[in-house]
């Protein structure tokens, strides 16, 4: 798996967090799919949720200003729908401590 898609996967993660994906999180999703410039496949793994488990070990071997940098984009992505829940933010809180960052 590429750090790009392990980087999108950790994000769905917190997406999906509170049972349901929104239009606007689905929107934010697929800009970060675009700006990574995933593959049809590679996508598909994310919309599918497929390794999510090997993606947070994949993510948390990057360095600590890319580990930051996701961390920004799970807050960012937790927010896409103008709510945050608390499953969302209980999720982005314990990534972030999976990623050894405060």
């Amino acid at each position: 798996m590429s750090p790009n898609v392990a980087k999108c996967l950790v994000v769905s993660k917190v997406l999906v967090a509170d049972g349901m994906m929104t239009d606007d999180e689905r929107a934010f999703l697929g800009s970060m799919m675009d700006s990574l410039a995933l593959s049809p496949a590679e996508r598909q793994t994310v919309i599918d949720l497929e390794g999510l488990d090997e993606a947070e070990s994949i993510v948390r071997g990057l360095s600590a200003d890319e580990r930051r940098e996701i961390v920004a984009l799970l807050i960012d992505a937790a927010a896409a729908d103008g709510r945050l829940s608390p499953h969302e933010l209980e999720t982005a809180k314990k990534l972030t401590a999976a990623l050894g960052l405060d």
